[in-house]
């Protein structure tokens, strides 16, 4: 998908409002929640604390790209059976910085998980079940 964007428009508010890929949220404008997190070039980052120009000719990956279809990617899954999400805003961020952290470290501990998220705030969980959840997708997509 492509479509214009000023100079000054937020990566998030072009997904959100533009593109309509609503599945990033923006939780706090000020790049400290973690909720707007997205892919750009395989890198996590907080999109609200990035340009859209900056993104151009760059592949960007939300987390609408993360299942197949109706099927849902095996973090997605873990997240939902180990419960790791409770109101589901901050859910998409945790996902896509979940999956950076597999994909840099395929069978993390519990404590590379939470030096991981460090960037990722929930306000509903503890976190454990979060922790819990990376670990099981992680096997998951280990197989």
């Amino acid at each position: 998908m492509t479509g214009e964007a000023e100079a000054r428009t937020l990566l998030s508010q072009f997904l959100r409002e533009t593109l309509d890929l609503t599945g990033t949220h923006v939780g706090c404008d000020t790049s400290q929640c973690g909720a707007c997190v997205v892919h750009l070039n395989g890198v996590p980052v907080k999109s609200c604390a990035v340009f859209a120009v900056q993104a151009d000719g760059a592949e960007v990956a939300t987390i609408e790209g993360v299942a197949s279809g109706d099927t849902l990617h095996p973090m997605q899954e873990a997240f939902r059976d180990n419960h790791g999400l409770q109101c589901g805003f901050c859910t998409p961020g945790m996902v896509m910085t979940a999956l950076a952290i597999v994909k840099d470290n395929p069978n993390p501990s519990d404590a590379d998980i939470r030096h991981g998220l460090e960037g990722n705030l929930c306000r509903c969980t503890g976190y454990q079940n979060i922790v819990k959840a990376v670990i099981a997708g992680a096997k998951a997509m280990r197989g």
